[in-house]
């Protein structure tokens, strides 16, 4: 889907900038827009946009989605901020103090406090910051301009580290996004900005574009940024449910979609272990001196009892309860593996909550094994089987509910974090040629 996010200064108000605006989305196909400061927020009912529906804020923030499609969540948990959950991805949308750089710095310390609240959910952080990221992007005449401190830079530098945030337009020269004349001085800044989950950025497209500040149908002072997000947006009327991996929990699913995700129907009947689990048992339990080990997601059970011949103490798991696997009550296991369970659910947010789920059942100090199908595997089947895009991957089977998408180690390792593992420095190599794997350490501590 294609999001775009602008400062509209206050003119929405006016029909010409609604038209212009209107006209710019549809030529882009843009399916959502935030925007900072649409309005004059003073008692005024939400300006109509063509061929989109307002789906809440006010005049200083404000989003707005295109017909047929489902209205998000939006709340605003401070006036300068606004959450949208477009399906598995929180939005927060900024508008930062324009005067005063102390305010800003503290806006930023409790926008990375809002950032931790969402327990490592996928995020994109976009909006007006009135900052310069760099002391590049932002100066007055020929020199660096002094409007951002030293104190903004920290702040923000420690919400992108934090919450593992990149901030995509960063640039060199830098795209300035806002050019004015300020004591017969030009004053340039890249201040509008889109900080993005880093997991998300190999499928992610953002693109400023300066034409509807510049061009002849120009709509506003700010440059406008383009964000092409890697999900399908639910229509206004889903036909079902989308199974969560909460469920591993016992959670309600909070999502819907338009068709019933069933991962369980991708397991196969193996008569055999896996590939996958005789190299673990012959490349990784040795050397990492494993004694027990939790299959997650073990399907029918086939590598349980290929661990369990081994001499190891192996249990199984698996959220299907036809599979018959409920959950262990030990949570102290040496090792817990995790063979092609990533790449079947159907969204990122899904995967780490599968994470944190299987990183919850090994000791401290214990490891976590992830092995997924590769992108290069994946791509092929999808052009061999006439498979359908779905968020960012294919609809393997439509008709069953089965997702597909592969996933390579820096994307394992980058949504592993958010569970907090990280990767085992000089992991054995497991010999599993045509697909990924990381081997992960939980800390100690």
């Amino acid at each position: 889907m294609l999001l775009a996010s602008v400062n509209l200064n206050k003119r929405l108000g006016t029909s010409g900038a609604r038209s212009g605006l209107a006209t710019w989305l549809h030529a882009h196909g843009v399916e959502a827009v935030v925007a900072q400061e649409p309005f004059i927020p003073v008692d005024r009912t939400p300006p109509a946009l063509d061929g989109f529906t307002f789906a809440g804020g006010d005049g200083h923030l404000a989003v707005w989605i295109s017909e047929g499609l489902a209205p998000p969540p939006v709340s605003s948990p401070r006036q300068w901020v606004q959450r949208i959950e477009l399906e598995w991805l929180v939005v927060l949308q900024v508008h930062l103090d324009a005067y005063a750089s102390s305010s800003r710095a503290a806006q930023l310390a409790e926008l990375a406090v809002l950032a931790a609240a969402e327990g490592g959910r996928p995020l994109l952080v976009c909006g007006d910051f009135n900052l310069a990221p760099r002391p590049e992007d932002g100066l007055f005449g020929d020199k660096t301009s002094t409007f951002t401190s030293r104190a903004e830079r920290v702040k923000l530098n420690q919400l992108t580290q934090g919450a593992y945030l990149v901030d995509t337009t960063a640039e060199e020269p830098p795209a300035f996004t806002i050019e004015r004349v300020s004591s017969g001085k030009p004053s340039r800044f890249r201040c509008d900005l889109a900080l993005l989950s880093d997991h998300l950025t190999a499928t992610t497209t953002v693109t400023p574009d300066a034409a509807v500040r510049s061009g002849p149908k120009a709509f506003t002072d700010h440059s406008a940024l383009l964000i092409g997000l890697p999900l399908t947006l639910r229509a206004a009327e889903p036909e079902d449910v989308l199974f969560a991996l909460g469920d591993l929990k016992g959670q309600e699913p909070a999502v819907t979609a338009h068709r019933k995700y069933q991962p369980h129907k991708t397991a196969m009947s193996r008569q055999a272990p896996s590939p996958a689990s005789r190299a673990v048992t012959g490349y990784l339990t040795s050397p990492l001196s494993v004694a027990s080990v939790l299959d997650h997601g073990c399907g029918r059970g086939a590598d349980v009892a290929h661990y369990r011949s081994a001499g190891l103490d192996a249990e199984g798991y698996d959220p299907h309860d036809d599979f018959g696997w409920p959950r262990p009550d030990s949570t102290v296991f040496d090792l817990v593996t995790s063979m092609f369970v990533l790449n079947v659910l159907p969204d990122p947010w899904q995967r780490i909550e599968a994470l944190k789920d299987a990183a919850s059942f090994a000791r401290p100090g214990g490891h976590v094994v992830v092995v997924t199908r590769s992108p290069d595997e994946i791509t092929k089947a999808a052009a061999d089987g006439g498979w359908t895009a779905h968020h960012d991957g294919y609809w393997s089977s439509r008709s069953k509910g089965t997702f597909q998408r592969g996933i390579d180690p820096a994307e394992i390792t980058a949504l592993a974090r958010r569970a907090g593992l990280v990767p085992l420095a000089d992991a054995p190599v497991l010999p599993l040629p045509g697909v990924c794997h990381v081997v992960l350490s939980k800390p100690e501590v």
